[in-house]
């Protein structure tokens, strides 16, 4: 067999046996049962988060204001989008920048916002990050004693301090529910 021939076959070797062993179950395991998936980061539980974010959307519309909501846990996933009726797309994504901006700097999206605007570092960091891009007002972090499991966000009112109001009308809501 030519040399070239044999390192294929002892590539391919390998990468089968490779293979098996990355789909071999885990000890104790039923044979041919997938992997137990990876614990979700802390968060708030779905009713809660649910609940937070219709209050902080009927908040917004009793104003007048047509928004959406975004509940993101630990790590930043996004738990519950809730666009009110008549809300624009984009505040979809301009909320969940918001919650990213809070759960990156573990500090409401309102102070980044503010701190840009005379640290040219961080507002070249922050408009290097495709998951934020602009610092935003209108997220602030859910806490559960001194420890952030997510954030909440509004998007959509003219202006990130009236978004605020809404997400801190849904955050007083669940705020002595939260574990």
């Amino acid at each position: 067999m030519h040399t070239p021939t044999r390192l294929f076959l002892a590539l391919c070797a390998s990468v089968a046996a490779a293979s098996a062993m990355a789909q071999a179950p885990a000890p104790g395991a039923a044979p041919g049962a997938p992997p137990p998936a990876p614990p979700r980061a802390r968060g708030p539980q779905l009713a809660l988060a649910v609940e937070a974010a219709q209050t902080a959307v009927a908040t917004c519309t009793a104003n007048g204001y047509k928004t959406t909501a975004t509940v993101v846990d630990s790590a930043g996933v996004p738990v519950v989008i809730l666009s009110g009726d008549g809300a624009p797309e984009r505040t979809q994504a301009v909320g969940l920048s918001k919650t990213t901006t809070t759960i990156k700097y573990k500090v409401p999206s309102g102070e980044i916002a503010d701190r840009v605007k005379t640290d040219a570092a961080l507002d070249a960091e922050v408009k290097a990050d495709p998951k934020i891009g602009t610092a935003r007002r209108g997220a602030l972090p859910i806490k559960v004693g001194g420890e952030i499991i997510g954030a909440l966000s509004v998007s959509g009112a003219p202006g990130g301090d009236k978004d605020e109001v809404c997400v801190q009308a849904g955050l007083d809501k669940i705020a002595s529910r939260l574990k």
